[in-house]
């Protein structure tokens, strides 16, 4: 089967710049605390202004321009997002108008901080069974808006951003290799947004309850992405005959740093083969590893050629797993 390949990424992230000084000021923490923690010394923050689908659209208007595509050239779109402008109509659909792409299909895939590589491997699909020619993947997230500011083990964590790729069919042995998806709904009352669903729709109640604030187990979920983490990057790896020693680059969601460091310890793969980005970021949802992949390219982390190994794990809980060629 005719592999996906990622042609051109593109990556945003809102002006507003959140530092732990900054949030020194609004809720009981400090910066050392947040760097032991987390590895996080800043986040960017939407302003009032903005929504998901504002900063999908950059991020996407970037990745086609880097392809030297126009709109019309697109023939699917795929968006992972938690945060969505409304519930309906999707960023996706909104994403669509906006961009200027004619009638093509959209959806949204909400899987939590997940969605980058759910987008991806389902967007690779469409180009594997040769349906389509080009589709647009995203990430995007407004994490803020989710964000209690007074609750300090998630609002020093959670951020803003978008990324985006564009996926053509490989001529060549670059391209996506495999994935993996997989989801496990035991935990999902260890991350989780109680309110605004049809479980407990918006009221004067759930919003004085703090219910359409993420709320999040910090050290149960530490224990279960860790684990998670290792045993989906050796699956994927050795059903397809590889080892640590063969990647190149190992790109995870941008979760916290400890996370980050424990799988990789527990993959066996060493830090400088392992791109970071949290300290400047945050946890950007569904964005983080599509902004990843941005900055690796732009600083020279990847050439052609190279095995690059992405993973992502968020709330549900749902993760998974991408090898691809470059």
């Amino acid at each position: 089967m005719t592999r996906a390949k990622i042609v051109s990424v593109g990556a945003y992230a809102p002006k507003r710049i959140v530092t732990n000084a900054d949030l020194e000021k609004m809720v009981e923490t400090n910066d050392e605390w947040i760097v032991q923690r987390s590895g996080i010394r800043e986040r960017h923050i939407a302003d009032e202004t903005e929504a998901t689908s504002d900063l999908a659209l950059k991020a996407a208007q970037q990745a086609l321009e880097r392809a030297n595509l126009v709109p019309d050239d697109i023939d699917f779109i795929a968006v992972g997002t938690t945060t969505p402008d409304m519930f309906f109509p999707t960023v996706g659909n909104i994403l669509q108008h906006r961009l200027g792409c004619k009638r093509v299909g959209s959806v949204d895939m909400l899987a939590a901080c997940a969605g980058s590589v759910y987008s991806l491997s389902i967007g690779a699909q469409f180009i594997q069974t040769g349906k389509y020619r080009r589709v647009l993947c995203v990430g995007a997230e407004t994490l803020s808006k989710i964000t209690d500011f007074t609750d300090r083990g998630t609002c020093v964590l959670l951020a803003d951003a978008a990324g985006a790729a564009v996926l053509e069919a490989s001529t060549d042995e670059s391209g996506l290799i495999d994935f993996d998806l997989y989801s496990d709904g035991q935990y999902w009352d260890l991350l989780y947004m109680p309110g605004g669903g049809a479980r407990n729709p918006a009221t004067h109640e759930t919003v004085d309850k703090g219910m359409h604030f993420a709320k999040m187990k910090g050290a149960e979920v530490f224990k279960v992405a860790v684990r998670m983490f290792a045993e989906c990057t050796e699956a994927i790896l050795s059903r397809n005959g590889f080892t640590a020693d063969d990647v190149n680059l190992f790109i995870p969601h941008q979760a916290n740093l400890r996370i980050i460091e424990a799988a990789a310890r527990r993959v066996n793969l060493p830090m400088e083969r392992v791109f970071v980005n949290v300290d400047r970021y945050g946890n950007t949802g569904a964005a983080s590893v599509y902004v990843a992949l941005e900055e690796a390219l732009a600083g020279g982390r990847i050439k052609k050629g190279d095995l690059i190994l992405i993973a992502a794990f968020g709330g549900g809980f749902a993760w998974g797993t991408a090898l691809m060629r470059w």
